[in-house]
């Protein structure tokens, strides 16, 4: 058993690098569907999102950048696709930079398929029947923050006079509709870092707007203090939160199901990534601790 452990110990680490490695790109390969225990604070947003009734708008803010769409990107993906499935309507913003340039526009398409409304194509291929402008709308970025957030809940329509592809926003039927906080039913904010707290104490708190967050792993201690205290009604805390999520949808709708699996990357692929390179980490953390100790006893004993 000794030898055993020195030869850990001594061990190149190339391997260890090789073994996680490995452990990050077969589950993306070979998906493992490691099960899930659902969390109450992500249960609540599936619920609520099923329990709505058809027409219901619901606001999604892109509050990350590509630096945490790991994370992020399913929540959006599985969220929107969720609604459209419900017949919700969903009109998206973006109050993070990178969120405005790259992650709202290109989630909005992963979720509905390849629109292009400068060109006619506004119908979702994902979704037959569901129309850019009529079911689900992009507004793009707006600098601000919570100046931002006060100014619409006086009127949209000021803070964007055009959605992304700069037509104006009384063109199509959704944008038009929604002049404030109240023609919403919640909001969501796919967050990172300080935004979605600012949903939480801004935009619930003075306006009484229901509010539900997605966050990072990292961020989520912190956002569970206003989901304890009523402020958000849910929240999908990081990687784990968003593989929740996206199993109770798919059990569902099986459609869903079809297109997350179809998706090069999604949260339970990203989740059997997770745990199995967490349990690996955990068990060379345990090896060498249990290898030191060995190593002290036999240098007592001289």
């Amino acid at each position: 058993m000794t030898d055993l452990f020195q030869r850990l110990m001594n061990m190149d680490k190339r391997w260890l690098y090789l073994l996680v490695g490995l452990a990050a790109v077969i589950p993306i390969l070979l998906p493992l569907n490691l099960p899930v225990n659902v969390a109450q604070s992500v249960q609540d947003l599936y619920d609520r999102v099923e329990s709505l009734p058809a027409g219901s708008i619901v606001l999604v803010s892109f509050d990350y950048g590509p630096s945490t769409g790991p994370e992020n990107d399913p929540m959006a993906d599985t969220f929107i696709r969720h609604c459209l499935a419900r017949d919700l309507k969903v009109i998206c913003i973006a109050l993070y930079p990178l969120g405005g340039v790259t992650e709202g526009l290109e989630e909005l398409r992963r979720a509905v398929g390849p629109i292009d409304p400068p060109n006619g194509v506004l119908e979702s291929s994902s979704f037959p029947g569901k129309f850019y402008g009529k079911d689900f709308v992009y507004l793009g970025y707006k600098d601000g923050g919570q100046a931002t957030m006060r100014q619409m809940g006086e009127n949209v329509h000021t803070v964007f006079p055009q959605e992304y592809f700069q037509a104006p926003v009384t063109q199509y039927e959704l944008s038009n509709q929604v002049q404030g906080y109240g023609d919403v039913t919640f909001v969501m904010s796919l967050a990172t870092g300080i935004i979605g707290e600012w949903w939480a104490n801004l935009v619930n708190a003075q306006y009484g707007t229901p509010v539900a967050v997605g966050c990072t792993a990292v961020s989520a201690p912190k956002y569970f203090a206003y989901y304890k205290a009523g402020q958000m009604f849910a929240l999908l805390p990081g990687l784990k939160g968003a593989a929740e999520y996206e199993y109770l949808v798919e059990q569902q709708h099986p459609r869903i199901a079809e297109a997350t699996a179809a998706d090069v990357y999604n949260a339970g692929k990203g989740w059997d990534v997770q745990s199995i390179v967490y349990s690996i980490i955990t068990l060379f953390i345990i090896i060498g601790n249990v290898g030191f100790l060995v190593e002290r006893r036999q240098q007592l004993r001289r």
